[in-house]
């Protein structure tokens, strides 16, 4: 039977109602058609939302023999531990940054995580991409007809690029982008507060998954030597990994900035427990100057407990040598270990914030 988009809501109504056995899935970029019919699904459907492979289970996946890290109870355990289990811990990761790397290139994909060439990886999933959800479902589900200036807005990324290369009004952009999150190619992560204090403030935008855009601009390695790109990759895939394990606590995440453009990159809040992170992803070593925001935000809002995301094993513990008047214990945490804690979590219900 040919169904018009019309009646789509009306079908899967009826075929819950009337089949009471059956079960049916809607998956990747056809979700937005039901997320459009609600009405028709009240009490009848319940949605999941899965993200990319974490890099526990993309290690998993590879069947990659690993020394085994400790399990964590919680983050907040961390500043229990003794400075000798930092040591130990180290020594044990240093096997896994190089799989980190690596993961960020391939992504959290099945099919790419097991194509033995990088080059042929990002191929794969840049035709996944721009050829089948942005050229052909974009097209059949949404009637997007400006399939070159969608491509190019999933390309920058940025507002102001957008206004500026791609010669359309802010509101077209934005509605690009809307669509780009509808098919979940994007995060939105909004600015930290309520009310009047985000209604005109900007989003900050996260790809989906790490890879997509060393995939999608086909530049095989090379973020590895670019430490910005390589950054930027990072940053992403913390911001997946924080969210795919705490999305069904009902946490909501944000970003903050206060004075002088200080911004502190993604911040956790459950209930009124507020739990920032910041992520540097680089070379040099991590001090407080370089954690304006952070601090500011810690002694605002009251904040214990802080987290730093960081490149070296050895910036990993709690940091010393904060401002005398830091009252917030902040938490150093490499990028490879976060990741790896926050997927191997993920398949356990013992675990807290």
């Amino acid at each position: 039977m040919k169904l018009s988009m019309r009646d789509w809501g009306t079908w899967i109504k009826h075929q819950v109602d009337f089949s009471k056995n059956r079960r049916i899935f809607f998956t990747e970029s056809a979700t937005p058609i039901i997320e459009a019919d609600q009405e028709s699904g009240v009490g009848r459907w319940y949605t999941i939302r899965l993200t990319t492979l974490s890099f526990y289970e993309y290690l998993q996946l590879k069947k990659i023999d690993l020394p085994q890290l400790p399990k964590l109870k919680s983050l907040r355990i961390l500043f229990e531990w003794p400075k000798h289990e930092f040591y130990r811990v180290q020594e044990l990761a240093a096997h896994y940054v190089g799989h980190f790397h690596e993961y960020l290139l391939r992504g959290g994909f099945p099919q790419t995580a097991q194509v033995e060439s990088i080059n042929q990886a990002q191929r794969l999933l840049r035709e996944d991409i721009i050829d089948k959800v942005l050229k052909r479902d974009m097209t059949a589900l949404f009637g997007v007809r400006r399939i070159l200036e969608l491509e190019q807005t999933f390309l920058y990324l940025c507002m102001i690029d957008l206004c500026s290369n791609l010669e359309v009004k802010r509101p077209t952009a934005q509605n690009f982008i809307h669509l780009l999150e509808a098919t979940h190619l994007i995060y939105r992560l909004p600015p930290f507060g309520y009310g009047k204090d985000i209604s005109r403030a900007k989003y900050k935008i996260y790809l989906a998954d790490a890879a997509i855009a060393p995939a999608v601009l086909l530049r095989g390695k090379s973020i590895i030597n670019d430490a910005e790109a390589l950054g930027i990759a990072t940053e992403t895939a913390v911001f997946k990994h924080l969210f795919a394990r705490y999305y069904s606590h009902n946490v909501r995440f944000s970003y903050w900035r206060g004075q002088k453009e200080h911004e502190v990159d993604l911040v956790a809040q459950i209930g009124d427990q507020i739990i920032p992170f910041e992520v540097k992803y680089r070379a040099q070593h991590t001090d407080a100057k370089a954690l304006k925001g952070l601090l500011e935000l810690c002694r605002k809002k009251t904040i214990t407990h802080g987290y730093v995301v960081t490149k070296s094993l050895d910036d990993f513990g709690i940091m010393e040598n904060l401002p005398d008047h830091t009252k917030a214990k902040i938490m150093q945490i490499p990028a490879t270990l976060l990741c790896y804690w926050m997927g191997e979590s993920e398949l356990r219900k013992d675990f807290n914030v």
